[in-house]
């Protein structure tokens, strides 16, 4: 009978094998191709449209997501706390009474931690919370949280918002008419002035600019929303064209026939006198 150990399993002529791991293959999913409707503000149908499937379509890593937006809640932090240590707090030169024959512990200076009005021990100090997040896990956190909203169909696409005052209402209304509720993020342009102050004053409505989108805005509302100009990875869904039709070949006749090259005249040849 073996027995075995820490290292590996003993033999029974006491020499102990080494243990090897099998390795673990890794089964990575394909991104799925996923669509949505495009509209307009008044909600009407303009067609579909498919959605990049490395951003919209992949498994959603959630491990990576959590680290994601826990650096970025940390970052957010303004980290302006202070206290005072009994070196910064004003006054406390004196000894407050004698050494000896007082009965009472001995004491240096009222602004000690242990006094009213001391200085406080260990106390929070002005510090950066930000954590250093490799850019290829904030990129695979991003498009997990979208993948993880166009698999809910949480998806919605507007080809413009077209106005040109910022109203509220026409903000409300169209919110309406594309069937949003509960928190909804508004993924911007560069050039979406106007939107960005019509859906200013809605507490429940988020905006964005599209270079500025993170996995933490994506997961804390219920629907995300772009335009044309803000959707990453836009892939209009047109019919295929019709391949062309080869020309059909010349014949010799149509050919062009090499001109042969004029015989000067008789006359023209000059000859030595």
């Amino acid at each position: 009978m073996t027995a075995t150990s820490a290292l590996g399993v003993e033999s029974t002529t006491g020499a102990i094998a080494p243990l090897h791991r099998a390795p673990i293959d890794k089964v990575r999913v394909a991104p799925q191709a996923r669509s949505v409707m495009r509209r307009d503000v008044n909600g009407s149908e303009l067609g579909d449209v498919d959605l990049e499937p490395t951003i919209f379509g992949i498994e959603p890593n959630r491990a990576v997501m959590h680290q994601v937006v826990t650096a970025q809640l940390a970052a957010a932090r303004a980290g302006t706390q202070s206290t005072k240590t009994r070196a910064q707090v004003r006054g406390g030169g004196a000894k407050p009474f004698r050494q000896k024959g007082t009965g009472r512990a001995r004491q240096g200076s009222t602004r000690a931690p242990n006094w009213s009005g001391g200085g406080v021990a260990l106390g929070p100090k002005p510090r950066d919370y930000g954590q250093r997040t490799p850019k290829k896990m904030i990129r695979l956190a991003l498009h997990s949280a979208l993948s993880d909203r166009a698999k809910d169909g949480r998806v919605a696409l507007v080809d413009q918002w077209g106005w040109e005052t910022p109203r509220t209402k026409e903000a409300l209304q169209a919110l309406g008419a594309l069937g949003l509720t509960g928190r909804v993020l508004v993924v911007l342009g560069d050039d979406d002035v106007v939107a960005e102050r019509a859906f200013g004053n809605l507490a429940k409505v988020q905006t964005s600019l599209v270079g500025e989108l993170s996995a933490h805005d994506v997961l804390r509302n219920d629907w995300v929303v772009f335009t044309d100009a803000s959707l990453p990875g836009a892939r209009d869904a047109e019919p295929p064209s019709e391949p062309e039709t080869p020309s059909e070949p010349e014949t010799p006749s149509e050919r062009e026939t090499p001109s042969e090259p004029e015989t000067p005249a008789a006359g023209d040849e000059s000859g030595d006198s």
